[in-house]
């Protein structure tokens, strides 16, 4: 299958990489020249092959109002457009509805991952009508893991960016809860490597997990994260979960409490938020702050 491909960064790079080693034809397009196959969006819409699908990683909000805009002038009726990047679930709706009156398709997938997605696959969450995503089939069991698990159509359009967003808001409650624990232990004299105490939950225990894993590794790099300044910045889709709680009136004080905790790492050098900004880095490369 023929996918263009638009935004090659820390994801969008590795998604390429990944759908051509499962044989498809990737054309991609960033502004980067030396990572695009293309000079620009015209020519990548002219090197596919109708009916034509393309595939946007761009951040969140204005970057890809201006893509889907750019891209409803230059697709055809029949094609499809799948944004893969974080936005939030109304946007979807605002782009499948611009878009369909044109005659083309959308669908929103909410992509986790981060920088383990070439090597591990990318967990997909989906959203749009069944005509469309059944098109797209191929392409998501190359990104999904090897197995049963890690892709789904979640409903209509909306609904993959709305899961992703939930399920972001739920890696913000159990980072939260490591960082607290990793703080504590930090703390009392009586125990000699909080490190190891980690590395021991890796296995049979009821709290271990990849995120688990991935505290042990930043320990490793990094003992007692002197490295880091006690800041992790929140993405957006945190705020939008508990957003999307209040219009609802679904009590979620964990998932809130987690998106305060970040607020408050702007204003104190906050241990905790050490560990929260080690494991950001860990899972998607997102910049820490070293200290001064």
């Amino acid at each position: 299958m023929q996918l263009g491909l638009i935004g090659l960064g820390k994801m969008g790079g590795n998604m390429r990489e990944r759908i051509r080693r499962a044989g498809h034809t990737v054309i991609g397009y960033d502004r980067n020249p030396e990572v695009s196959d293309v000079a620009s969006l015209a020519e990548l819409v002219d090197q596919l092959d109708a009916p034509r699908t393309v595939w946007v990683m761009v951040p969140a909000g204005a970057a890809t109002q201006s893509v889907v805009d750019e891209l409803g002038e230059l697709l055809s009726p029949g094609d499809t457009v799948v944004d893969g990047g974080n936005s939030r679930w109304t946007d979807d709706e605002q782009h499948a509805a611009e878009l369909g009156t044109k005659g083309i398709g959308f669908v929103d997938a909410g992509v986790s991952g981060g920088v383990w997605g070439l090597k591990n696959g990318y967990a997909l969450m989906v959203g749009g009508d069944t005509e469309h995503v059944e098109r797209l089939q191929p392409i998501f069991e190359a990104l999904k893991p090897e197995g049963p698990y890690g892709y789904v159509h979640a409903g209509k359009v909306g609904a993959g960016h709305f899961s992703k967003m939930v399920h972001n808001g739920i890696e913000y409650a159990m980072m939260q809860a490591y960082a607290e624990g990793w703080e504590l232990l930090e703390k009392v004299e009586s125990v000699d490597s909080v490190r190891e105490v980690f590395r021991s939950w890796q296995d049979g225990t009821v709290i271990r997990s990849w995120l688990l894993d991935l505290a042990v590794n930043a320990l490793d790099e990094d003992e007692h994260l002197d490295k880091l300044k006690g800041y992790a910045q929140d993405s957006g889709e945190g705020r939008w979960t508990v957003e999307a709680a209040v219009d609802n009136a679904v009590p979620l004080p964990t998932i809130t409490a987690s998106l305060f905790a970040r607020f408050a790492s702007r204003q104190d050098d906050s241990p905790q938020m050490k560990m929260i900004a080690a494991l950001r880095n860990q899972f998607g490369g997102h910049a820490v702050e070293a200290k001064k």
